[in-house]
């Protein structure tokens, strides 16, 4: 393997990781506005209020992730270690309220597993794949 090409690869792979949590983050912000504050409500049945909230305010903090993940900043690494934590957590309370005979979707349960190991996978790479090569931190 050539010299440099260890590293080019590493940020490669936190590009895409950054490009998929910038994406992931729009949608998220999107699809919570519309429930929460557009016509979607209807649309999405028995959702859970708590965790429309959750995700909706979680969507920008998907974006930042990701743009500091691009930038190749530490903070953005421990961000996504975060969101991956919240997100188990948010996972954990709504099976909660599923427990206690709480209505909800079907597709909640998906969406809700799908975010916590896109965050998960996304935190892993920026934390451990990466942390020790990120630039500084800007004052």
């Amino acid at each position: 393997m050539p010299a440099g090409s260890g590293s080019s690869l590493r940020r490669a792979a936190l590009r895409v990781a950054a490009g998929v949590a910038v994406l992931f983050g729009a949608a998220t912000v999107a699809s919570g506005a519309n429930v929460l504050f557009g016509s979607g409500a209807a649309a999405a049945g028995d959702y859970v209020p708590f965790v429309v909230w959750f995700n909706f305010i979680a969507g920008f903090f998907y974006v930042a992730a990701g743009f500091g993940l691009w930038r190749g900043r530490r903070w953005a690494a421990w961000l996504a270690l975060a969101l991956a934590v919240l997100t188990a957590l948010a996972f954990a309370a709504f099976g909660w309220h599923v427990l206690a005979g709480g209505a909800f979707e079907a597709r909640t349960v998906a969406a809700m597993t799908l975010r916590t190991l896109v965050w998960t996978a996304i935190a892993a790479l920026a934390c451990f794949g990466s942390i020790f090569h990120f630039q500084k931190d800007l004052p």
